[in-house]
């Protein structure tokens, strides 16, 4: 279940990346209340990893990954994901091109579908994500298929 929070997380951190060029509020702190504490920015640094998660959750949730990035190029991509007993998603680098390096990677689905998978890196970990893939997966798992996390100083998967 650790797992799982921290793929909650990622999902959060997806969404702030995602929101970067999004509607900003106008307008000052009100005097007397706290100022909400903006997220880090991504750095803009290319991204390194030899990365390699295979594991199994109590759930039954089982993902297994292998992203190796240099320099902020994709040059291997394999994730499957088992979502319990009710399906599972599957991607290969073969059907993405590479359509941005820096501050994050970002790769779309050659096929024009829209499916992208996303991979950031924040101080603790590296994560990889998907939007608009579900014909990658069976049909009625998606939602529960979740980024992958890689520890950067190892290329196994992300410990809490």
């Amino acid at each position: 279940m650790i797992a799982r929070s921290l793929r909650g997380a990622a999902l959060v951190a997806l969404a702030a990346v995602l929101g970067a060029c999004g509607f900003m509020a106008p307008g000052a702190p009100t005097p007397g209340r706290p100022t909400p504490s903006a997220p880090a920015p991504i750095a803009d640094r290319p991204i390194n990893l030899d990365g390699y998660c295979n594991e199994t959750e109590e759930d039954g949730f089982h993902e297994d990954a292998r992203l190796v990035v240099r320099d902020g190029q994709v040059q291997q991509l394999s994730w499957q994901m088992r979502i319990g007993r009710r399906g599972s998603c599957s991607f290969e680098l073969g059907s993405f091109r590479q359509v941005r390096s820096r501050p994050h990677v970002e790769l779309v689905e050659r096929d024009g579908s829209g499916c992208k998978l996303m991979v950031w890196q924040d101080p603790r970990r590296i994560t990889m994500g998907h939007a608009g893939c579900a014909k990658h997966c069976t049909p009625g798992v998606y939602e529960q298929a979740w980024p992958v996390m890689f520890d950067p100083a190892t290329g196994r998967c992300a410990r809490p």
